[in-house]
């Protein structure tokens, strides 16, 4: 009820990551922990989606990265697709441009949902040279989203203690790139313990739990920029 804005979805979450984001609630899936991660029945999968499919608006995909798995994952899409006219949505980080690429061009994607982690050198968890190329790959998929007119949910990790200008000329340059593409936005507040249990609780002292005026007022900054469709999520609920 939550993973696509105002739609059901099934949701499938695949293991492994390219990320180590420090306020990550799924790291132990996204490091491919043996307690959390399996292999999964295909056969299995397609009867419980088959059992549900009376409710289901999207089969949406997420993580970990989903798009470390993208050969499989197009085969799984195309046989949904066929067999039940499923839509499809992925949640993915996007810097794995070219896997985004393949199955774009597959036309079996119709809606993806990422976050726009910024400032990225404090939410990527990696070294500075890798996360710049990512985030210049993040960018380029955005406009590949946007050439080809893909619904977009862009949610927002919002930390406290950052330079809040800055996020809002990010989000104004990004909004440009999108100006043709049906997209929208959530705000999204980085909670530590005891609601998550986040990879690096040190570090989420410092950095998540941001005031709920803040949220408010990041939203009606965001919305002066002429983005209408923004909403704030309050755990798990949409305002």
């Amino acid at each position: 009820m939550v993973d696509v804005y105002n739609a059901v979805t099934f949701t499938i979450w695949l293991c492994g990551c390219n990320l180590k984001c420090p306020f990550c609630h799924n790291w132990r899936l996204a490091e491919t922990k043996k307690d959390v991660c399996h292999l999964l029945d295909i056969n299995l999968l397609i009867e419980e989606i088959d059992s549900a499919k009376s409710l289901i608006d999207y089969i949406h995909v997420t993580g970990g990265e989903p798009l470390l798995q993208w050969k499989n994952l197009i085969a799984l899409f195309k046989y949904l697709k066929q067999q039940y006219n499923y839509k499809v949505s992925i949640n993915t980080n996007m810097t794995l441009y070219k896997p985004l690429e393949k199955m774009i061009k597959e036309e079996i994607v119709d809606h993806v949902a990422t976050d726009l982690k910024y400032p990225p050198q404090l939410l990527y968890g990696l070294p500075k040279e890798i996360t710049n190329i990512l985030w210049k790959q993040f960018l380029k998929s955005l406009r590949l989203i946007a050439e080809h007119f893909i619904p977009l949910e862009l949610r927002i990790p919002i930390p406290k203690n950052i330079d809040y200008d800055s996020l809002i000329l990010t989000i104004d340059n990004i909004a440009k790139i999108l100006e043709k593409t049906n997209f929208y936005i959530i705000i999204n507040p980085l909670l530590g313990p005891p609601i998550t249990t986040p990879r690096n609780i040190k570090w989420c002292k410092i950095y998540c739990d941001p005031d709920k005026e803040l949220l408010i007022m990041l939203r009606e900054k965001i919305k002066e920029l002429g983005i209408e469709k923004v909403y704030v999520r309050e755990n798990l609920h949409f305002g």
